[in-house]
């Protein structure tokens, strides 16, 4: 399953059911709709203001808002476009149920008159469209890295929090034994709910910018962290927090966050996305501006709505401030409210420069339970335009530095450079934690889901061997039957450069034990584990398990307990014991490289995959030693680490591999010689806020005389789960290539066709569109009806013929947010005998 929302998922599951309430001061609460005083339609963007303070909303497409506030104002001003501004007086807190009429008026800009009844809204002759395309324009105007150099400091606070406690759910029996955790409750500064914080996160940062050659670096001077997400791998959480809530730049034309993209207001195409409305004017820090509101025409689709604050009479059209949030019928997964706002300030050069980056978003996974509240303050300070002191710090590796003793920065370090105060029940995370775990039912939730998370059972506080991973604990297969795994390994706490791993497993049908071990030593001192990134090390692994040929198991166990139920027998195996010594080092630009020797026996399972030549001999086993080289870049790539596997966070930096296998026969046992050569390249193209392409083509080539176990065998998938870079419909060892072209090609298209359909588009389903494909060859040398020295291809298999095997699929996904369904076919070779036409595949897909 993958990582991207287990934070997410976790920091909910743990507090469902905890008691919710607050000590907070009452708030306001406003909410009601708003009218057309004539037809008394409701009227839909209308924008809701604070009088007294620089805080509003917009109402939705049924002209609805709701809020609640604690910010000290009476009165809240109603405007828009076509309409006469209306303020009302509301009573502070209570609760405020209103319902506001407003009255149509001819309004004339610039000799354009709009009429509004039920909104005909036109981009043609629209003076707020005029105003977009200007600031459009000159969106690069003032931009800071039109400076050879542009250095700052930037500080970043992330704060997760259980949102909206009740004094009801304080008197539940339930909650008599977690009373002590309303001592901590706080209140939003944004929302004015009650939170009660779980999770907090400091960084700061020294950053670098260099026109030419372009480079851009960031030195991490502090890092501060505590909360419930303990039980995670902290660089992976670093890593995905900040890949989800990414740094906004709404002079792009897509702004990417909670790994979508969303069509900025700025976007070229930003006036066939959005409405545009020319407002009011508002000051805005003593500056009065115009209010430039935007909706998208769509409130499906992957836009926002907000508004842009331009001062008023300025023909530069600076953005003084940015005020974002999404339609509540967004296509978009457990979020309910989103708040972005953005703060600029204008150098005497008249270089635009940003100052405050503030997220706020309000997620819920399941209806009736917990809320859980993020935000991600940013701040920027300390502004120069002037070459570093030291250009080495141009030269590091990777986009990133962080300093040696980041982490181990007293308090008073924090006190003296944090740019924003952290309130006293913000800092007292650790206490609530300490309080949290002395009570039995927390203590082991929290132990359960971090063994259900990271696959393995630790063995203390600082567990020394983990038991893992239990999800091939028990498995099936058609040749060893039930098959019963055990394994586990060290971690730093043992030693932080030796490491070991391993398994023993038992198979009830061929009753025959398998195992795998191995030592690796690295040459990086480890925090936990020996997967950790950067990988340099050495490693000696010998293994004798079963090989299911023509099953490539790229992203998961092949032993994993989901994949036990196929749709066909998994009996063309054999037994494989493996020996192998290998190095792997991997650089922080992307770059990593791996060089092995790796010996092989090949042992006869059953008699469905039998060695037997053209002249009726029968071996067998047979050995062969190859020696490998790896190549491998990836540029900025993100990922979530477990202690066995990675799970790319996002997929937008492209990943090229290469890779060389060779052996010489006669050498160490080699009964051939042997060389293949594979390339490869995966890359995701997004399509703004309509979707996303995974594309992802590889190559390769037998060049040497070899048996078919030795050859190019497509990687049929057998399950009824959907895995990438394999072919849903394809038997096992059907095709035996010695040259191969593959694709996958998948399209996501985020609910492009969906969200205009009635009905459908509450459902918030998602369309998946694939086509992957394989066009490959088998030269006669290789081809045992001309070589009777090779071993005869088992009953079912063949070589392609000019023809590539094609398949293609139609899904669903977004099936209550976490399921897609597709439904595949078999493009060719539908002739085939024994071979599956169609049928439907499944997998868990989470995603916002």
């Amino acid at each position: 399953m993958t990582k991207k929302i287990y934070v997410v998922l976790t920091l909910c599951l743990l507090f469902i059911g905890l008691p919710i309430s607050a000590t907070a001061q009452k708030a306001t609460v406003i909410k009601g709709i708003v009218r057309d005083s004539i037809t008394h339609e409701p009227i839909s963007y209308a924008s809701v203001f604070f009088v007294g303070s620089d805080k509003g909303l917009m109402t939705d497409d049924d002209g609805k808002f709701a809020v609640s506030v604690r910010d000290n104002f009476l009165n809240v001003r109603f405007s828009t476009l076509g309409y006469r501004e209306k303020t009302v007086f509301v009573k502070k807190g209570a609760e405020n149920d209103l319902v506001i009429d407003l009255v149509p008026s001819d309004y004339v800009l610039k000799e354009v008159v709009v009429k509004p009844k039920k909104e005909k809204y036109s981009k043609r002759n629209n003076p707020a469209v005029e105003f977009v395309k200007k600031l459009i324009e000159r969106r690069h105007v003032g931009d800071p890295k039109n400076h050879d150099f542009y250095n700052y400091e930037k500080y970043e606070k992330m704060t997760f929090a259980l949102n909206e406690f009740s004094e009801e759910q304080k008197k539940k029996w339930l909650f008599k034994k977690f009373q002590f955790i309303f001592d901590y409750v706080d209140t939003s500064e944004v929302s004015g709910k009650p939170i009660l914080t779980v999770s907090i996160k400091e960084k700061i940062a020294e950053n670098y910018y260099r026109r030419s050659p372009e480079t851009e670096k960031s030195v991490v001077t502090g890092i501060k962290r505590a909360g419930i997400d303990e039980i995670f791998s902290q660089e992976s959480v670093q890593m995905l927090c900040e890949d989800l809530f990414r740094e906004i730049d709404i002079f792009r034309n897509d702004i990417t966050l909670l790994n979508n993209r969303f069509v900025s207001p700025l976007s070229n195409i930003g006036t066939s996305f959005y409405k545009y409305y020319l407002l009011d004017t508002i000051l805005v820090d003593g500056v009065k501006c115009v209010d430039l509101g935007f909706v998208p025409f769509n409130s499906e689709s992957f836009g926002f709505t907000g508004h842009i604050y331009v001062p008023e009479g300025d023909s530069t059209y600076f953005i003084k401030k940015v005020k974002l949030n999404v339609p509540r019928d967004i296509n978009l997964n457990y979020v309910e409210n989103m708040y972005l706002e953005q703060d600029y300030e204008r150098l005497e050069d008249g270089t635009r420069i940003k100052t405050k980056d503030d997220a706020i978003i309000e997620f819920r996974i399941m209806p009736a339970t917990q809320g859980l509240y993020a935000r991600r303050m940013t701040t920027y300070d300390k502004f120069t335009f002037a070459p570093p002191d030291d250009l080495s710090v141009y030269d590091f590796e990777g986009r990133e530095k962080v300093e040696v003793d980041a982490q181990a920065k007293p308090e008073e370090f924090w006190v003296d450079n944090r740019h924003v105060p952290v309130k006293k029940k913000e800092n007292a995370v650790d206490k609530l934690l300490a309080r949290l775990r002395e009570v039995p039912v927390f203590y082991y939730t929290e132990k359960v889901l971090g063994i259900l998370i990271s696959g393995y059972i630790e063995t203390g506080k600082d567990s020394k061997f983990d038991f893992g991973p239990m999800n091939t604990t028990i498995s099936a297969n058609e040749i060893e039957g039930a098959r019963f795994r055990i394994g586990g390994l060290t971690t730093a706490q043992l030693n932080p450069h030796w490491f070991a791993r391993g398994y023993v497993a038992y198979g009830t049908k061929d009753e025959k034990v398998k195992y795998s071990g191995e030592v690796e030593y690295s040459f990086n001192k480890k925090k936990f584990h020996s997967r950790e990134f950067p990988i340099n090390s050495i490693k000696l692994s010998h293994s004798y398990d079963i090989d299911q040929l023509g099953q490539h198991y790229l992203y998961t166990n092949k032993d994993n307990v989901f994949l036990s139920l196929k749709r066909k027998g998994d009996n063309k195996a054999t037994y494989l014991r493996k020996t192998e010594l290998s190095y792997l080092q991997e650089r922080k630009g992307g770059f990593s490289f791996g060089l092995g020797i790796r010996n092989e026996i090949q042992q006869m399972a059953t008699d469905r995959i039998a060695f037997i030549d053209g002249y009726g001999k029968k071996i067998k086993d047979y050995m062969q030693t190859n020696f490998e080289v790896k190549l491998r870049f990836a540029p900025n790539e993100k990922f979530y680490q477990t202690k066995s596997q990675r799970f790319p966070i996002n997929l937008d930096a492209p990943v090229l591999t290469l890779s060389h296998n060779f052996a010489f026969k006669n050498f160490l046992g080699s009964k051939y010689s042997y060389n293949h050569t594979e390339f490869g390249i995966q890359k995701r193209f997004w399509f703004s806020a309509f979707g996303y392409f995974d594309a992802i083509v590889k190559a390769g080539k037998v060049w040497d005389k070899v048996p078919f176990p030795m050859l190019i065998l497509p990687n049929a998938n057998l399950s009824y789960t959907i895995q990438p870079e394999s072919y849903a419909l394809m038997n096992a060892l059907e095709f035996i290539n010695d040259q191969y072209v593959s694709w996958d090609f998948t399209y996501y298209a985020n609910g492009a066709l969906f969200n205009r359909i009635p009905l459908l588009k509450y459902m918030k389903l998602r369309e998946v569109f694939a086509f992957r494909g394989l066009y490959g060859s088998l030269s006669k040398k290789n081809n045992p009806l001309y070589n009777k020295d090779l071993f005869v291809f088992p009953k079912g298999s063949t070589e392609m013929d000019k023809m590539p095997y094609m398949e293609c699929s139609v899904g669903l996904d977004n099936i209550f947010t976490i399921l897609r369904v597709d439904y595949v076919w078999r493009l060719t070779y539908r002739e085939s005998p024994n071979v599956s036409k169609g049928g439907v595949r499944i997998a868990l897909h989470f995603s916002f």
